[in-house]
């Protein structure tokens, strides 16, 4: 019997091997590298992560309508379009600024010791979770999505406990068990769809639904819906969610920033896969059930939020309501064809936004947390110690809420608005404008604070009055935010541009 050999494309695989090889990189470094030389260890993560970067723009440059490789009769499993550059893009992005916020967590101590964590298994780990994040980006059938999402998340349960004092531990277990029993289910879903039409290439899945045994058709919806659910988990939808706030709690402050942008970001490009591509045929189902997820997630989220002190907690439960958003334009795809490529990109230029702006904010989170402590009232009196940091804050924060001089977070949300009154589906659109209206309080209210007086009793922030110093890595964190949150708001065109792009889901 002949077997299929199949090639590779070296050039599309590029950016997920340059990870991957900087992975290995830091893991071997961290064995001969000794006391403060660990210091080299960031920069070496820093520099994979570059080199991926560097590998997208031959790719952009190819054209056409996208290479594939590991390919087969029945369809390639790992296809590179314009989709998988964009993802690629925020998801790489991410990751270096997440790397910069976590320098001062990392830094080798003077006398030899570690940092508040092991920098040579944090950046291992790192690195192995966003390898995974980026294939999944790339991957048209289920085994590779599956396979790519699991190489994201294991990594990503050990990144949660990794620190040596606090809640960690309990954080991780609580997102490991939520995990495994998603999994399950994903699992459960992709073995019901690969039965009933015998493929797992997610564009051969889509035709094989169409001329489906009518026999078959429930067991076929069934394990579309189980597969949905996985990757709903992921992203934190209502009622998937409960594992955020803990976890993002008992995390070190750089990964909760992790799993809350590059984690949901590969969440939802695996979810936009198998809902744009493979279940096309079932729009008319998955879009009003994806509706009614987004209305309960969005408003969950903010009402939570509503509750909180803590700053990380706030900020989890505003990433829930977030996600809800993200939702939106799911939610309002109800056919097939055109119907799903006008609305479900406005998806992908939402995440490219939110990633800049909840990376910016726990950017400052992680700077007052060394300084003073996690809570929203820990901020107050910001602006006269670090006004750098503060302004950022607050531009972030109204980024978030979607009012000027906001502007990026406004456009984004106002593309998600035209996705929805372009679909008609109108109730929807009133239950995100209401939720709009609940985020802007505690928004405003967190960016009031940073301009109060300081409360008497608190820590002096900063050692000191005056404009105090901030650690590089967190200055240049802030820099690359609020540069990209400045030039989304006047360019805005720059991420608007993938609503235009011709074929984006293939």
């Amino acid at each position: 019997m002949p077997f299929d050999v199949q090639s590779i494309d070296w050039l599309a695989i590029g950016p997920v091997v340059a990870v991957a090889v900087a992975a290995l990189v830091v893991l071997l470094a961290d064995l001969f590298l000794t006391g403060a030389r660990k210091a080299a260890l960031p920069w070496l993560t820093l520099a994979g992560l570059g080199a991926a970067l560097l590998l997208l723009l031959p790719l952009r440059t190819d054209g056409g309508g996208g290479r594939g490789t590991f390919c087969s009769p029945s369809g390639c499993s790992y296809v590179v379009t314009d989709l998988t550059l964009v993802l690629q893009l925020v998801l790489l992005g991410s990751a270096f600024v997440v790397v910069l916020m976590s320098m001062p967590l990392t830094r080798a101590l003077a006398g030899g010791d570690e940092g508040e964590v092991p920098g040579g298994e944090y950046h291992f780990l790192l690195l192995s979770s966003v390898a995974g994040a980026v294939a999944l980006a790339g991957a048209r059938d289920l085994l590779t999505l599956v396979v790519a999402l699991e190489t994201l998340s294991l990594p990503a349960f050990a990144l949660v406990g990794l620190r040596r004092d606090g809640p960690g531990g309990e954080a991780a277990l609580k997102f490991f068990l939520m995990s495994v029993a998603a999994t399950a289910v994903l699992l459960f879903g992709v073995s019901l769809v690969y039965g009933t039409t015998g493929s797992v290439h997610l564009a051969r899945i889509a035709g094989d639904l169409d001329r489906l045994d009518p026999k078959l058709t429930t067991v076929a919806a069934t394990g579309a819906v189980l597969t949905m659910v996985g990757f709903a988990f992921k992203v934190a939808a209502v009622p998937f969610h409960f594992w955020v706030p803990d976890t993002y709690r008992g995390a070190p402050i750089p990964v909760a920033a992790y799993l809350s942008v590059v984690s949901k970001t590969a969440g939802f490009a695996g979810l936009l896969l198998v809902a744009g591509i493979a279940f096309r045929p079932y729009a008319h189902l998955w879009g009003p059930a994806l509706a009614v997820l987004a209305a309960l997630t969005m408003t969950a989220g903010n009402v939570a939020a509503l509750r909180q002190t803590d700053a990380v907690r706030l900020l989890a439960w505003s990433s829930i309501a977030q996600s809800g958003y993200v939702l939106v334009p799911f939610g309002t795809a109800a056919g097939h064809g055109e119907d799903l490529a006008d609305t479900l990109p406005a998806a992908v230029a939402y995440l490219a936004v939110y990633a800049v702006m909840n990376l910016g904010a726990f950017a400052v989170v992680t700077l007052v947390a060394r300084e003073r402590g996690g809570l929203v009232a820990d901020h107050r009196g910001l602006f006269r110690a670090h006004p750098i940091a503060a302004a950022g804050l607050a531009f972030f924060l109204l980024c978030l809420a979607g009012i000027p001089p906001g502007l990026a977070g406004l456009f984004a949300k106002v593309t998600v608005f035209q996705a929805v009154i372009g679909s008609g589906t109108g109730w929807l659109a009133v239950v995100m404008a209401v939720n709009v209206v609940i985020g802007l309080y505690y928004y405003l209210v967190w960016t009031a604070q940073l301009f109060a007086p300081e409360a008497p009793g608190l820590p002096t922030l900063g050692g000191g009055t005056g404009t105090a110093r901030m650690p590089a890595a967190l200055v240049a964190a802030l820099a690359v935010t609020g540069a990209l949150g400045v030039l989304l708001s006047v360019a805005p065109q720059l991420v608007l541009h993938v609503l235009t792009v011709p074929g984006l889901l293939g």
